[in-house]
């Protein structure tokens, strides 16, 4: 793989590819042929998959991630390999959007002025670090307003194998730059995923939600603010687009951006939709908003094709990622 997400042409069969651990991260389909299989959908309704972690695996999760730990994680990238797509159409609602909330708490630590990096740190934007199969992976993540005030959204494939097991000592680290963590470290107590991507793998519902466990006994949205979010837009609006990507010429260290507007996947092998960008392995999961980081979020950084140079694809969020979220958020 470059040092950018991707995926490898269409091959007979399933998609295999390698996303890019935040932006770029779903796995970019590898080539440039447009003849790939397409997956059938994995479920006749839309349905959602979690699965809930106690407290005390919460708090082990925290004590899990050391600085070391973190510095070690591997970019998510190589777990959209042999991902399947789909181009059957998307189900869309009613366009909905939800709108933000501010911190409620002033962190000092997290004002002071910040060197080095492209982007400076947003409060609710931030690193996931989590478990699956065995070894230590980081993606992006963000906060997003919910019921419960404690939601963050993530890349399908930094939740959960997709299809298979859902990730362990999963921690959310907003504004995180060059090892400080301001507000600290937030465990997911639970994990929320479309079953098209937890059941199916389907690039196009790369999308899933944690819920995280209060820190200091302030909600995750109180202290770092929460951003909109909407579902069921429409197609080929401009985006700007948060991550920390870790592979070259990135260092996964600081929060990066980049923007404009979505175009249709060009093999017409998902309902994906992608943006100029050129973030590399470990931005997966980061959001994309309509505007900048004050806006509404619509999709995440999910993958990207080697063919098809500096583009981040991410999924649509329609009524299928509308349910996750909704079930996430009560």
């Amino acid at each position: 793989m470059q040092d950018r997400y991707e995926n490898q042409g269409p091959k007979k069969g399933k998609n295999k590819g390698r996303a890019f651990a935040a932006l770029l991260l779903a796995g970019g389909l590898i080539g440039g042929s447009a003849s790939m299989a397409m997956a059938a959908p994995t479920a006749p309704t839309d349905k959602i998959e979690s699965t809930s972690i106690t407290l005390s695996q919460a708090e082990n999760a925290i004590d899990y991630w050391t600085p070391e730990r973190m510095e070690n994680a591997k970019s998510a990238d190589s777990l959209t390999n042999g991902k399947a797509t789909s181009n059957a159409p998307l189900k869309a609602g009613k366009s909905k959007k939800i709108a933000g909330q501010d911190a409620k708490m002033r962190n000092e630590n997290a004002n002071k002025p910040k060197r080095g990096s492209a982007v400076s740190p947003v409060s609710h934007i931030g690193k996931v670090f989590f478990t699956l199969g065995g070894s230590d992976y980081v993606c992006s993540g963000n906060s997003v307003v919910s019921a419960n005030e404690s939601t963050v959204s993530t890349a399908g494939h930094c939740a959960n194998e997709g299809p298979g097991a859902f990730a362990t000592r999963w921690v959310f680290v907003p504004a995180y730059e060059n090892g400080n963590a301001p507000y600290g470290s937030f465990a997911a107590t639970e994990l929320v995923a479309p079953t098209q991507w937890s059941n199916g793998g389907d690039i196009s519902y790369d999308t899933a939600f944690a819920v995280v466990t209060d820190n200091s006994g302030v909600s995750l949205a109180d202290q770092v603010g929460a951003s909109g979010v909407a579902f069921n837009q429409a197609r080929g609006l401009s985006y700007t687009a948060f991550g920390y990507p870790a592979a070259s010429p990135f260092n996964g260290e600081t929060l990066q951006s980049c923007s404009g507007r979505a175009t249709a996947d060009p093999y017409g092998q998902s309902q994906s939709q992608g943006i100029p960008c050129d973030m590399t392995g470990g931005s997966s999961g980061g959001p994309w908003f309509l505007g900048g980081s004050d806006g509404y979020q619509n999709s995440v950084n999910s993958f990207g094709y080697s063919g098809v140079r500096n583009t981040m694809f991410g999924p649509y969020w329609g009524s299928v990622v509308e349910q996750a979220y909704n079930a996430a958020q009560n």
